[in-house]
């Protein structure tokens, strides 16, 4: 079980996930908000035997049916403003290190509003917040900036 993230330049993000079973779904998602729900064979991960575009709304209608209690999205329409959920993974150089040495502000232009761990919530972290694997950072920003940042704490 697993997700992977790969930037799609000039597209958008592709984020891969695999359940505990080898099923492999994948959601694609814009810059332009438009989200695709792609189902691939178990057999055959790069094989999409279905694709399913999905409307800003229709998708957070789908995520509040799979999560009862959702982080509610920061409604961001007519502005160049996103919200992301960005998974701290084993490969990031930043698991046990200080937020403040992201330097995510100033390299990016986001800002990181929230850390979400297994059984809390971080809201505000300052600068000497310690980062774990497993945390979920909660990025605001423009596209880009939120782009760049993922980038910077998948890979550093």
């Amino acid at each position: 079980m697993g997700t992977h993230r790969t930037s799609l330049p000039g597209v958008g993000v592709q984020y891969d996930y695999t359940t505990e079973s080898g099923q492999h779904i994948s959601v694609v998602v814009h810059h332009d908000g438009r989200r695709f729900l792609g189902f691939y064979e178990k057999d055959d991960p790069d094989s999409c035997v279905l694709s399913v575009p999905l409307t800003t709304t229709e998708a957070t209608g789908l995520a509040h049916l799979i999560d009862a209690a959702p982080i509610d999205a920061v409604r961001t329409e007519g502005i160049d403003l996103v919200t992301e959920h960005i998974p701290l993974g084993t490969r990031s150089p930043y698991g046990g290190r200080l937020l403040g040495d992201t330097r995510a502000r100033t390299r990016t232009g986001a800002s990181i509003v929230a850390v979400l761990r297994t059984h809390s919530a971080h809201p505000s972290p300052g600068p000497d917040f310690r980062l774990a694997i497993g945390d979920t950072i909660v990025a605001v920003g423009t596209r880009e900036g939120v782009d760049a940042l993922s980038e910077i704490i998948a890979e550093g």
